[in-house]
């Protein structure tokens, strides 16, 4: 594998390699952009096959997260860490050598939650290193950002809605909800709470209980989801949902969903595009909990990041507009929107600005 050239053909400034024996911690930090500020980004533990599956994922998603942190206007730039192993093998011990890691880094990289860590994991990490945020709200943190993260997703499934439909109620609209982890479930109950019919899956059968109880929702197979005739289908579990199998299964008129990297590759948004399939990009809608964890590093207010998640509905709508005049994917609709904006970040500092202004 050629990482060096990786690097280069995508834009990418570091690729940080830690090992700590004691502990058994192998992790990967990847620091894509920083234009627009420091590197934020979660850090995901997960059992990966190989390195190279690893190195690939986390680059993917340092990417993703320099874009959705452009486009929610956001002064950060993009990183994403993995720690290769299970979430069962966590300890407070491997938490605190990775948090040494990431103090290394001085700040060029910011970490926070994401699949296979918590709030109690950044709270360890916050022992060892202040570059760390979506810590206990009793110690000015932002906590949990699931929430966040599902009320953005809703804002924009709203917002796609009135785009297809002239309307952005819910009401009596199917939505097929792929993952009810936290941000699944939470954007469940909002949707339920206007109405909407849920289909949802997920690989543990006591949560789909659960919804099937709270929500009166229909559970199905995890491969049923897809071919699943419904108005919007939102995937929330992990990403590469839309690839070359599924493309031709989706019974959907809309795809919107809190999972990163939801295209396998960018050819199968325009594939989507040929369908008539209107795809919410990744990125753009699921900005919600970057938004509550980054105004940790401005003082945290509650009331701010109720108001920045709830632009989501709007930023939405602007990279569906695009979309449509320019006559273009909506997922490259979306990257013209980041690039612009980093493009001006880059002006500014040339013209001897400190600091690009936040937006929104």
């Amino acid at each position: 594998m050629e990482i060096i050239n990786r690097m280069t053909g995508g834009g990418f400034e570091q690729l940080v390699f830690c090992q700590d024996r004691e502990t058994g911690l192998k992790a990967i930090v990847a620091i894509h952009d920083t234009t627009l500020g420091p590197a934020l980004g979660g850090t995901r533990m997960w059992p990966y096959g190989s390195e190279e599956e690893a190195i690939v994922d986390v680059m993917r998603l340092a990417r993703g997260m320099t874009y959705k942190a452009a486009v929610a206007g956001l002064s950060l730039g993009g990183g994403k860490a993995v720690i290769i192993g299970s979430p069962a093998d966590k300890t407070e011990t491997l938490l605190r050598a990775y948090g040494r890691f990431v103090d290394t880094l001085k700040g060029r990289y910011i970490t926070a939650e994401d699949v296979g860590t918590c709030q109690w994991d950044m709270d360890v990490i916050h022992r060892e290193t202040q570059h760390v945020t979506g810590c206990d709200p009793a110690r000015g943190g932002g906590g949990d950002p699931s929430p966040f993260t599902a009320r953005g997703v809703y804002n924009g499934i709203k917002a796609a809605v009135k785009k297809r439909y002239g309307t952005d109620s819910l009401n009596g609209l199917t939505v097929a909800v792929q993952g009810l982890g936290n941000v699944g479930y939470h954007l469940c109950r909002l949707l339920a709470g206007e109405c909407a019919r849920l289909v949802v899956t997920d690989i543990n059968p006591k949560v789909l209980q659960k919804a099937a109880r709270e929500f009166g929702a229909e559970a199905v197979a995890t491969d049923g989801i897809y071919d699943s005739h419904c108005h919007v289908f939102a995937p929330c579990a992990l990403g590469a949902v839309v690839n070359d199998e599924t493309i031709e299964k989706f019974r959907c008129a809309i795809i919107a969903g809190a999972a990163n990297n939801v295209l396998a590759e960018e050819r199968h948004g325009d594939a989507l595009r040929k369908r008539g399939i209107l795809y919410v990009p990744d990125y753009v809608i699921n900005a919600g909990g970057l938004i509550n964890v980054a105004d940790e590093l401005y003082g945290y207010q509650r009331q701010r990041v109720d108001q920045r998640v709830a632009q989501i509905y709007n930023t939405v709508l602007d990279v569906l507009t695009v979309s449509e005049k320019e006559g273009i994917p909506t997922h490259r609709a979306a990257d013209r929107l980041a690039e612009q904006r980093i493009k001006q970040a880059k002006m500014y500092k040339n013209s001897g600005q400190r600091e690009v202004p936040m937006v929104g």
